[in-house]
């Protein structure tokens, strides 16, 4: 019975030791780290903001209000447009027939925006190959056709502008000369014959995983117009400005102090303040719509553009945070969720002063991921909500 003891003591002391102590993750302790990132040198004065997920409180901010450029932060936008417009199981689907004569061709598309015009990159992530099927159709007419083909006549439904512009490019860099027609979707249905191709996306929620946690540009803008579209706005840059805005007034969140330029962050005309982020990434995470967008996120050491990070610089936050990076020249910026204990914050540090090279991103990435290290810890249950185990 003394051995028994004096097992369950040692357990119970070394749980005290790994367990960390309850104040040090609590609000306050949390802003006093916060203000000492905030003062980092190698991040010349940013704009931050803390808000404790559980009550809404902002822990800390600093030049919060402040427009700064966002970088790859504002797919956080597009992403929240997706999920408030775009059924997250939907899927976009393209078809390729022989037309109503023997040199034509119908593509009925829904704006995919998951075609990809890089063969390397379609066969790795199984995307469709944009040219696989533009030559499947030059195949399928040559074989249709009663004699040579000079001519081809191509109606075509919801593809991208640069789409059209790359097809008429494709055949006639290979002698053909084309004619392009844009119909509806009910007269493309009605005019096609023989399908000689047919593919469909993954679902949106899944494309938009992707271009969260890989921060791919050229999906963010195409889902974000997808979602412009469904809102009832223009499917365009306009109507993208409309709709995150609206997006954000119905989460009761003021968008008067954003600029919007593009829906991916490459433009360096975008304003975003750290306190609508902040406040944004508050109402996602009790939402049950939006916070489907959290599952997309990079996790610090393990997953997308956050895999090679924490792991030498904040080791003990590997696995703890979840957060959209973004990089510009001068601009270094993370915003997102970090694990602290038996709290979740949502943060935004917004860093577009630094110097315009590679060094000083490096130095200002390595500052935010060392102070995140600082507060994050892992959720470890008291020892009374553990399993017993009888030890004999």
């Amino acid at each position: 019975m003394k051995k028994l003891l004096a097992f369950s003591a040692a357990i119970i002391s070394a749980s005290a030791l790994a367990s960390p102590s309850a104040s040090a993750f609590e609000p306050q302790a949390a802003a006093k780290v916060f203000k000492k990132l905030a003062a980092a040198p190698s991040l010349n004065n940013p704009s931050v903001s803390l808000v404790d997920v559980s009550t809404g409180e902002v822990v800390f901010e600093s030049n919060a209000n402040s427009q700064r450029k966002p970088a790859s932060l504002m797919k956080i936008l597009s992403a929240a447009a997706t999920l408030r417009y775009l059924d997250s199981s939907t899927v976009f689907a393209t078809s390729v027939s022989l037309g109503p004569t023997p040199n034509s061709l119908i593509i009925d598309g829904e704006y995919d925006p998951w075609i990809s015009m890089d063969a390397n990159a379609a066969a790795k992530m199984k995307r469709t190959y944009f040219y696989g099927f533009a030559s499947k159709g030059l195949s399928a007419v040559k074989k249709n056709s009663e004699g040579p083909v000079k001519k081809i006549q191509v109606y075509y439904n919801d593809l991208y502008s640069v789409e059209v512009a790359k097809l008429q490019a494709y055949y006639k860099k290979r002698g053909f000369r084309t004619t392009f027609e844009k119909i509806s979707e009910s007269k493309a249905k009605s005019l096609a014959r023989e399908q000689i191709f047919y593919c469909t996306s993954p679902t949106v929620k899944r494309i938009m995983d992707w271009f969260l946690i890989w921060s791919d540009n050229e999906v963010s803008e195409r889902m974000a117009r997808l979602a412009a579209k469904a809102a009832g706005n223009e499917f365009n840059q306009k109507g993208v400005v409309r709709t995150f805005n609206k997006v954000l007034r119905e989460l009761e969140i003021d968008p008067s102090k954003i600029i919007i330029r593009d829906a991916s962050g490459l433009s360096r005309e975008n304003k975003l303040t750290a306190d609508i982020l902040s406040q944004l990434l508050y109402k996602i995470h009790s939402d049950p719509l939006f916070s489907q967008m959290i599952d997309g996120l990079p996790v610090g050491g393990e997953t997308g553009t956050l895999s090679e990070r924490y792991i030498k610089s904040a080791p003990q936050a590997v696995g703890l945070v979840k957060a959209k990076t973004g990089t510009l020249s001068g601009t270094v910026s993370l915003a997102g969720y970090v694990q602290s204990g038996d709290r979740e914050y949502a943060f935004t540090i917004i860093a577009d002063k630094i110097q315009r090279t590679t060094a000083a991103s490096e130095r200002a990435r390595k500052t935010v991921d060392i102070y995140l290290g600082k507060i994050a810890a892992p959720l470890i249950a008291p020892i009374g909500e553990t399993s017993t185990a009888t030890i004999g």
